[in-house]
């Protein structure tokens, strides 16, 4: 007979208690997966009462099978990542594909221009719109490389890339 924990009706659930849902655990039941983190801190981290410590987001990643849990946790709840890292939506591979393709397209078109305006090592008063634009196109070009990133760390977490395989081409040395 298996025990499942009842759903909570809470609204704006965080995306750990979402995970541990969509695996059909109860608290006690994600203790025991997650080993280290006790169902009274899952409970407190689940219903914003404590902060989760990095360490805790790392394992719930691993456990659940989840690494956009720590994109989630560094561009919502860290302090520095909520300046500094974008939140990543996983989409499909083909989105993926073609947004980064379009950003390249435009950055390329723009390279030019970039130049000129950094040539001289300032940026003038009339060249920082033009400066800005080809910065948040280049800002683009780094989101889609992480969403890829990410998209290739979840397809490895679920099975559908083979890890070992997959390492085995991302470690090799560059020569």
């Amino acid at each position: 007979m298996v025990i499942v924990g009842k759903k909570s009706i809470k609204e704006n659930k965080k995306p750990y208690q979402l995970r541990r849902e969509e695996l059909g655990l109860s608290r006690d039941q994600a203790s025991e997966l997650l080993e280290s983190i006790q169902p009274e801190r899952i409970l407190r981290i689940e219903n914003d009462i404590s902060s989760p410590q990095p360490e805790e987001i790392l394992i719930m990643a691993d456990k659940y099978r989840m690494p956009d849990l720590c994109n989630y946790y560094c561009s919502n709840e860290c302090p520095i990542g909520q300046q500094y890292v974008p939140e990543i939506k996983i989409e499909d591979l083909s989105k993926i594909v073609l947004k980064m393709v379009a950003s390249l397209n435009s950055v390329s078109k723009e390279k030019e221009r970039l130049i000129e305006i950094t040539a001289d090592g300032t940026i003038e008063e009339n060249e920082i719109k033009d400066f800005v634009h080809i910065q948040e196109e280049l800002e683009k070009i780094s989101v889609t490389v992480e969403t890829l990133q990410l998209w290739a760390e979840k397809m490895i977490a679920d099975g559908s890339i083979d890890m070992k395989v997959y390492n085995t081409y991302k470690n090799r040395k560059q020569g």
